[in-house]
């Protein structure tokens, strides 16, 4: 019996110790982070630097508003692609298909998950960024559009597993009390379970905006790298992300440069902890509900 009682209180605090230096390396990395994007503001306005409207490097001038922007646009054709598609995907799969159906599905989608960002880089550069080109008329299909797409690829998995996870969580007397009141699957499904289950689905939805915002490698190769403000979903544009990952290998260590990449992760940072803050709310509203 000692034993035992020792085993569960090593386990105990070995899983409390491993959680506490998780925690520690977080605040650790934000600490670094916020040490050097203040040196960056000690040099260069803070105002400038927010409300900037150009980013040029070798001019010092860094402004962010053409790399917020470029990001924008990004993300907006991705949720803009990605949200319904999983949303009809999700309900297909928890309401429509067979179990071998919804078990092929699953690992599917699983495997897209799988897909490392630059193989989904080469396929933007050499399979949709030409069609894209062609189809509009443009000078190059290196745009926020094709950025876009590829990223909207890329969050609908998670989207797809976590609605997907809601739905299936679902009291099954919320749907049974709508068809016994005489609602047909179709109408069940719109006006009873996808209320009941929202929290679940916007906590998806905020985790794949937070894969779509942070993702890297896939929109340096196939975005155009244009820091322009005036941009739109058919033009060329630089990210928050496709900057520092630009930038950093090449910048002189301790300048004013190295500094305002500090600066960019910085809001990412910001970016990030506020997305993930809003999803951990609605997965916790999810599941009581769902307790309910």
């Amino acid at each position: 019996m000692n034993i035992r009682k020792n085993k569960d209180l090593f386990m105990k605090n070995s899983i409390f110790g491993i959680a506490g230096f998780n925690i520690i390396i977080v605040f650790s990395i934000f600490f670094f982070v916020f040490i050097n994007s203040m040196k960056f503001f000690t040099d260069f306005p803070i105002g400038d630097f927010f409300m900037g409207r150009e980013w040029i490097s070798l001019s010092d001038k860094y402004g962010l508003l053409p790399l917020f922007m470029g990001s924008f646009w990004v993300t907006l054709v991705a949720l803009g692609i990605s949200v319904p598609l999983s949303l009809i995907t999700a309900i297909y799969i928890a309401e429509y298909a067979k179990p071998k159906t919804r078990e092929g599905l699953k690992v599917l989608i699983e495997t897209m998950a799988a897909l490392p960002s630059v193989v989904l880089g080469y396929i933007g550069l050499y399979v949709l960024s030409n069609p894209i080109k062609e189809f509009f008329g443009l000078n190059t299909g290196l745009t926020a559009l094709t950025g876009g797409i590829l990223l909207a690829f890329m969050s609908i998995p998670t989207m797809v597993s976590i609605s997907d996870d809601s739905i299936r969580a679902l009291d099954k007397s919320y749907k049974e009390a709508s068809l016994a009141l005489g609602a047909n699957k179709l109408e069940t499904i719109i006006k009873i379970v996808l209320p009941a289950v929202f929290p679940g689905i916007f906590a998806g939805i905020m985790l794949g905006f937070g894969r779509i915002i942070g993702e890297t490698m896939t929109v340096l190769m196939v975005t155009g790298n244009a820091p322009i403000l005036n941009s739109g979903i058919l033009s060329p544009v630089r990210t928050l992300t496709a900057t520092i990952a630009a930038e950093m290998g090449e910048v002189v260590h301790g300048s004013t440069h190295y500094y305002s990449l500090f600066a960019v992760a910085l809001v990412l940072f910001a970016i990030s902890f506020a997305t993930n803050t809003i999803a951990d709310h609605f997965i916790h509203k999810s599941r009581k509900i769902m307790g309910k």
